[in-house]
């Protein structure tokens, strides 16, 4: 899958020869190369489920990267987490400038619907209306935007641990769930029969989020392409610092193992869903 993003970044990306060089090469610096994909290989193994095109899949594996890779390149700016490593490079504004950073991740906000709106991604306009509207919904105020301010007020204001989950469950946990629910909208599955794969995305966000709490206390940089340890620098809550580390450990765990018992329906068509699941808490990047 982390070929098959870079190459069609490559394809959506041409560097044109005119003043807007800078600009695709920034955009360019922050999708190609580095980073889990795990988000398309979530579309790409929901999408076995339901037997659907692979060519339409990696469409809308590479319209939620670009989402995702939008919000890294705004999250590292100076005005936000003032990141300057990224996937172990330097992160957009450090590599250009800050307002080519800015730019660069408004068009690549842009590009993910335009991607979806496009027919190469789905023959049938209400499927391709709904995935941009679940799209929008999940990187929106009341999704990762909406976890992103929360998570901006978490270095002013103590958060208990209800609150934290709420932050990571729209920070981290909806574009995920918007993986794992576009394939169902591609297949027309009725809404009341994705209770299963709703339960599994749901799990196993917050799942990551706790490996990534984890990590920044535990891992290895170089591993990780990006600096650790900030969210204790900033004074914020996390799982790790309200759990402690053992029983944040054991609560991942017992996630994965409750995201893999919602997937009985769907038998050994599930397994890359399964692994995923287990991945999101065995990785060490």
């Amino acid at each position: 899958m982390a070929a098959a993003m870079d190459d069609a970044f490559d394809a959506l990306l041409p560097v044109p020869e005119d003043p807007r060089r800078k600009l695709y090469e920034a955009m360019r610096h922050a999708a190609i190369g580095g980073g889990k994909r795990l988000r398309p290989l979530l579309v790409r193994a929901t999408g076995d489920l339901f037997h659907l095109d692979e060519d339409a899949l990696v469409r809308v594996g590479l319209a939620v990267e670009c989402i995702h890779v939008y919000s890294l390149i705004h999250d590292d700016l100076p005005a936000m987490d003032n990141d300057d490593l990224r996937r172990g490079k330097p992160t957009v504004h450090r590599a250009f400038d800050e307002a080519t950073a800015i730019l660069a991740g408004d068009c690549l906000h842009d590009l993910a619907f335009e991607i979806l709106v496009d027919e190469r991604t789905h023959s049938d306009p209400f499927v391709r209306c709904e995935l941009v509207r679940a799209l929008t919904k999940a990187s929106g105020p009341v999704g990762m935007a909406g976890g992103q301010m929360m998570d901006l007020e978490a270095e002013r204001t103590p958060f208990d641990l209800p609150t934290v989950t709420r932050l990571q469950q729209l920070k981290t946990g909806a574009i995920i769930a918007f993986c794992v629910e576009a394939p169902a909208i591609m297949a027309h599955v009725p809404l009341e029969a994705r209770t299963g794969l709703h339960g599994y995305a749901r799990d196993i966000g917050l799942a990551f989020q706790i490996a990534d709490d984890l990590l920044d206390v535990e891992g290895d940089e170089a591993l990780a392409g990006k600096a650790l340890g900030k969210d204790a620098a900033a004074g914020k809550q996390t799982f790790l610092s309200l759990l402690g580390v053992a029983r944040a450990r054991h609560q991942a765990q017992f996630l994965v193992d409750q995201a893999k018992a919602h997937l009985h329906d769907y038998g050994d068509r599930a397994a890359l869903l399964r692994a995923i699941a287990d991945f999101v808490v065995e990785r060490d990047r």
